[in-house]
């Protein structure tokens, strides 16, 4: 099971203890709690969010387990980018955990059939949350989020056949089994534009090489460049610049 850190078991226990009234101070003072591990993950999609603000296209997040990135994600689009009513954010998950790893997968106790699975029915919790937050944008009349469940390696194919014209601006990849990540690499392959990012978390990952063998075979075509993290140095940020041998590469 996943360790939380030192400092993480007494955050908890303050937080649970804390005698901030009234309620509303809450929401403004949650990061009062929050570790400095969990600030670096925000200043990280902020990152990636301003990467691709001049780029028409969608966000895809592939294993979005509790849905923390997608709600940063949707808030960081009502900052930078509160009128656009085209960026659409979509979060795909089984909701039940990994599936058994394959033979390209690594032996990491952290990739066991179930982990990062949810609790019951947590989608629609999730759905709430999501439009809570665009009940705060100035085109809140517009549903610009969609929660998909099931295996990201047949609802993503899915998904882009139902949508014929979307791109995809930015893609968060964290599915770090092989079978899964290079199906979703193939599929949005086609619908990347010149500058479009692609962020995995296990990309270069001795624990998970089959996030980088998917990579490797389906971009094996295409012209990229790839840079870490400065705020999250295990993470890599791949910026997409087309086939090789094409005008866009």
């Amino acid at each position: 099971m996943r360790q939380p850190g030192t400092s993480r078991p007494r955050l908890l226990q303050l937080l649970r203890e804390s005698p901030i009234a009234p309620d509303d101070d809450w929401l403004r003072n949650l990061h009062l709690y929050q570790p400095a591990t969990i600030l670096a993950k925000i200043l990280y999609l902020n990152d990636l969010y301003r990467r691709i603000v001049t780029l028409p296209g969608e966000i895809f997040e592939c294993g979005v387990w509790w849905g923390a990135n997608l709600a940063v994600l949707a808030n960081l689009r009502t900052v930078h980018e509160p009128y656009n009513r085209e960026r659409r954010l979509v979060g795909f998950d089984t909701f039940t955990g990994y599936p058994t790893p394959g033979q390209q997968d690594g032996a990491s106790v952290y990739m066991q059939p179930g982990e990062y699975g949810v609790t019951p029915d947590y989608r629609a919790h999730l759905e709430a949350v999501l439009a809570a937050h665009e009940a705060e944008t100035p085109t809140a009349h517009v549903r610009k989020f969609e929660v998909v469940a099931g295996d990201a390696a047949e609802t993503v194919p899915a998904y882009l056949d139902r949508h014929p014209a979307c791109f995809i601006a930015l893609a968060y990849l964290d599915l770090q089994l092989y079978v899964g990540t290079r199906a979703v690499l193939s599929a949005i392959k086609p619908r990347l534009l010149p500058g479009s990012v692609i962020a995995m978390d296990e990309l270069t990952s001795r624990d998970y090489p089959g996030e980088g063998l998917a990579f490797r075979e389906v971009f094996a075509d295409v012209a990229y460049t790839i840079e870490r993290s400065p705020v999250l140095p295990d993470r890599s940020i791949v910026t997409y610049r087309g086939r090789l041998g094409s005008a866009a590469g």
